[in-house]
């Protein structure tokens, strides 16, 4: 996004209202409701969902975690959680900036179910939502 929308954000200047914690609270119900929205997608007893964000110069960066004590894993309600609040975010702060871009959505570790642990390399490219 352009650095003056990520300004705005970070101050809680767009007029739509506070981006960020729509954001979030987009994230975990959309996280809630994944088996809803992905067919084939196990619905699961989701523990809890955090939703943050990271500000640079010109992106907001988020992230999410989601516990579950269920049989299966929950990355995909993890990675909807992330896409819905980057929409969120995109949506909010449109009339401000309409070049933003959404990019790089991917997994970043995992542990339980039945394939077990999982963690992508330290190495990998950052990964921003812009």
């Amino acid at each position: 996004m352009q650095p003056e929308t990520t300004t705005k954000v970070a101050n809680n200047a767009i007029t739509k209202g506070d981006v960020l914690a729509t954001a979030r609270i987009a994230g975990i119900q959309a996280a809630k409701r994944t088996a809803d929205m992905i067919p084939m997608c196990h619905p699961v007893l989701v523990g809890s969902v955090s939703v943050n964000f990271s500000i640079g110069d010109d992106y907001v960066e988020v992230e999410s975690q989601v516990e579950t004590v269920d049989r299966t894993g929950v990355e995909m309600e993890a990675l909807t959680a992330c896409t819905v609040a980057a929409l969120t975010v995109y949506d909010m702060c449109k009339s401000a900036d309409r070049s933003m871009t959404i990019a790089d959505v991917a997994l970043w570790e995992k542990s339980g179910g039945r394939s077990g642990a999982w963690r992508r390399d330290e190495h990998s490219e950052d990964s921003h939502t812009r």
